[in-house]
């Protein structure tokens, strides 16, 4: 199967008179701007983030389950998260070499076949140790898909709508979440949690078959695959840990930065991600349903979030934008953890704030991650600082875990501001790359 199509015609590139409307302009001009094989890569990217999500909370919301099932405590529960992130980080890596070297979308064939059958695995798992083995084994498949999935997309989008194209896949992501919960809600509330939890496990696979057959038909960008295919180092872990050198540009500034970027911003992501469902059970002492209507307003935050994150990542560019979220994220996760016990209003009511700025802040993601590398180490270099600060950021979950029990779920929710703190000051160290053009 082919995975490039015919190259663009030189007619697209030229650009129009000052003042004249093009296609690119309106609202959907960023959708109409990539073209009919960009819009099929766009849709293949949309489905497989959302099915990576879905997979992902899975674990999450059947946490307190498994907890009972098992007889697990906050430390062994957090070590779940912390192992499915930190071998994410394995398979991320591997998945943006193969990116480089075989193509973007047979990279993200295999990435979604890998975390299916794992997650279909993990409901079969008859004790605590085997079920950690086989969300581990998610984890690798888990890794590749962001990535992988953000640098097809961005070699098609053009560099003025980058960012709200991404922030668009990245909404995805919501989306995903959105259906776990609602399955969540229904299985929870028609299985015993013996069994409820080990469904969750096994609904995982159903949007696979759609999303491979999506991707028969997508196609790699022609223009990057050219560059990528004419380039000896693609897919080289040496270039990018390459310092300057003899006036030669390195990466290796690039690559330290870009991962305590990544770091920050997934740690106190992955904090939230992981706690808040337990948080609201445990010590909110709210049932499926009602954990399942305070989800729904962080939920639609986020999805709005990041929407809303990728517009403003080509208005302010992507530096402001992610410096902005990290504060605005800072705060409303310490207001989220202190509020009074009984304010169950607010509580609802800031979920709203709080989903939509830690998923503003990921929405320049994609397409700053993109340009910061060449079209021969993308997949690499977006792979490897993208999963590494998964890995890392897999900390702060597990340290939330740990300190439940002495400081309450709510007080250590803390450590989710600490990552948006380190995220900020990574930016220094990284260059603004709005307009950037991909080959």
């Amino acid at each position: 199967m082919s995975t490039t199509p015919p190259p663009r015609s030189a007619i697209s590139r030229i650009r129009p008179a000052q003042g004249e409307r093009t296609a690119e302009d309106g609202a959907f001009g960023w959708l109409r701007a990539l073209g009919p094989h960009g819009r099929q890569a766009f849709a293949g990217a949309f489905g497989g983030y959302a099915l990576d999500s879905y997979d992902y909370f899975t674990l999450p919301l059947s946490m307190v389950a498994l907890s009972a099932y098992f007889g697990l405590d906050s430390g062994q529960t957090g070590l779940f998260t912390t192992v499915t992130l930190v071998v994410s980080a394995i398979g991320g890596a591997v998945a943006g070499v193969v990116a480089d070297r075989v193509g973007r979308v047979r990279a993200l064939m295999i990435t979604v076949i890998t975390y299916a059958v794992f997650t279909v695995a993990c409901g079969f798992a008859p004790d605590y140790e085997t079920l950690l083995v086989f969300r581990a084994l998610q984890g690798l498949g888990f890794g590749g898909e962001w990535a992988v999935g953000a640098i097809l997309v961005a070699e098609y989008a053009s560099a003025r709508h980058r960012g709200r194209t991404l922030g668009a896949i990245q909404s995805s992501w919501a989306v995903g979440w959105a259906l776990a919960a609602i399955v969540y809600t229904l299985v929870f509330s028609f299985a015993g949690d013996d069994l409820a939890w080990r469904i969750m496990f096994w609904t995982g696979a159903l949007p696979a078959l759609l999303v491979v057959w999506l991707r028969r038909r997508v196609h790699d960008a022609p223009e990057a695959t050219a560059a990528r295919e004419q380039s000896p180092q693609r897919g080289s872990f040496a270039a990018i840990f390459r310092p300057a050198a003899d006036g030669e540009p390195g990466l290796l500034r690039t690559t330290v930065f870009a991962g305590l970027l990544s770091t920050g911003v997934q740690g106190g992501y992955y904090t939230l991600a992981t706690w808040v469902p337990t948080y609201l059970k445990t010590e909110r002492g709210l049932s499926v349903v009602g954990t399942g209507g305070y989800l729904t307003f962080l939920i639609s935050g986020a999805f709005l979030g990041y929407l809303t994150g990728g517009y403003l990542t080509d208005r302010l560019g992507r530096r402001r934008n992610i410096w902005l979220f990290a504060l605005l994220s800072a705060v409303c996760v310490l207001a989220y953890a202190n509020i009074p016990h009984g304010a169950d209003t607010l509580l609802l009511v800031l979920g709203f704030p709080l989903g939509f700025c830690m998923s503003a802040i990921f929405s320049g993601f994609g397409s700053y991650l993109s340009e910061l590398y060449p079209t021969a180490v993308r997949g690499t270099g977006q792979g490897f600082t993208y999963n590494t600060g998964r890995a890392v950021g897999a900390v702060f979950p597990t340290l939330v875990g740990f300190l439940a029990d002495s400081w309450g779920v709510g007080g250590a929710l803390v450590f989710g501001a600490i990552g948006y703190g380190l995220a900020a000051l990574a930016l220094l160290g990284l260059p603004e790359t709005r307009g950037k053009e991909l080959a």
